[in-house]
């Protein structure tokens, strides 16, 4: 890529991750930073043992832009959620995804969401994989966080 094609979103490839440990899983967690939901979106198949996500993530790489993007896991032996929203259609915000290792190779995969609610899938090893779904379009807000704001001087 020439530095002139360095600001054009078009020109950065479609991203495509693969995690086997909680190090690749933390590369995963920082892509996916910001991405928006729905409980909908989340589609455990028991019987294929995969939880698929389907997830509009904040291009952090190229700024500015969204893009529909897929997360799945495979062996999964369990999918429990806390603290989220029930109706199909209320917007999730993905903060961090974790992995908490158990009896080797197995664990258990941490998405965490802003207001304080998780879903945990539980899986015999950790087998995932993210990939762009769509082409990028604007983002009509980019997110911002405590770090990211000005600190208030107070005067007495």
């Amino acid at each position: 890529m020439s530095t002139d094609d360095a600001s054009d979103p078009a020109s950065f490839p479609p991203l495509r991750l693969l995690a086997a440990d909680g190090e690749d899983l933390q590369i995963m967690s920082a892509a996916l930073q910001d991405a928006i939901l729905r409980p909908g979106d989340v589609v455990w198949n028991a019987g294929a043992r995969t939880v698929t996500i389907t997830l509009c993530r904040f291009c952090w790489e190229c700024g500015g832009t969204r893009v529909r993007t897929a997360m799945q896991f495979g062996d999964v032996l369990a999918v429990k959620s806390r603290g989220l929203p029930r109706a199909r259609d209320a917007a999730l915000e993905l903060l961090a995804v974790d992995f908490l290792p158990d009896e080797a190779p197995g664990g258990r995969v941490l998405l965490m969401f802003a207001g304080g609610g998780d879903l945990r899938i539980d899986v015999e090893c950790l087998d995932a994989v993210v990939a762009d779904l769509s082409e990028r379009w604007p983002a009509r807000i980019e997110p911002i966080h405590e770090d990211d704001l000005p600190t208030a001087v107070v005067q007495p």
